[in-house]
């Protein structure tokens, strides 16, 4: 089922579509500020399998927690500096991910995520919506693996077609470009993924971000 975000009703059809295809374990692809994703169930562990799947991705690269809210980031991760919580502060909703130790009460199986959960919050009025009524869902970049991000719902129908069961349609990607994936988990916090946001706006938080081990 694919749905028009456009149009207020038929986006309010696809919010309830997507949300009962979540709550029996199927997978939705949505727009968010950056590129198209593929969500599942966070809970769900064959949800999170049948995403990973579809994307044609091992349990090694497990997928990132999207989120409604910045207070959501205690419910799943512990140890946080008071860096990282400004940093958060001054870049959600927006395109940075930040991986941190993940909460030891989750029952949850993301992949192999080695105790550490990555989470972001989106800076979009239609994943927002979705989110508040689901709570954190595991998103994925809505591509299978090494193809190119899906840029609009056209795109990813072409390479994920009948293993989504609903696709809500926000129109082309106004950015293009990955959110900045930031591990806070180490002793010296390292850009994983270099993205929307630059590791000079991040030294603005702290300055001993390091860049990304293959970076020039």
């Amino acid at each position: 089922m694919k749905f028009d975000c456009s149009v207020d009703e038929e986006f309010d059809r696809g919010l309830l579509a997507a949300q009962a295809a979540l709550e029996e374990g199927k997978l939705v692809v949505l727009p968010t500020d950056t590129v198209y994703g593929i969500a599942a169930d966070a809970f769900s562990p064959k949800a999170v399998q049948n995403l990973l799947n579809a994307k044609g991705r091992g349990r090694h690269m497990p997928p990132p927690v999207l989120v409604g809210a910045p207070t959501t980031l205690d419910a799943l991760a512990i140890d946080i500096p008071a860096w990282l919580r400004s940093t958060v502060e001054a870049f959600w909703p927006g395109p940075l991910t930040v991986i941190c130790s993940q909460q030891p009460s989750l029952t949850w199986d993301l992949g192999e995520t080695h105790n550490t959960v990555a989470v972001r919050m989106p800076d979009d009025r239609r994943a927002l919506a979705l989110l508040k009524q689901t709570g954190p869902l595991a998103v994925s970049s809505a591509n299978t693996t090494g193809d190119p991000a899906a840029l609009t719902v056209d795109d990813a129908e072409d390479m994920l077609g009948g293993r989504v069961a609903v696709y809500l349609d926000g129109g082309p990607s106004t950015s293009g470009l990955p959110s900045t994936i930031l591990d806070a988990t180490g002793s010296t916090p390292r850009v994983l993924r270099a993205g929307s946001i630059s590791i000079e706006q991040l030294h603005a938080y702290n300055n001993t971000i390091e860049p990304p081990e293959d970076a020039d």
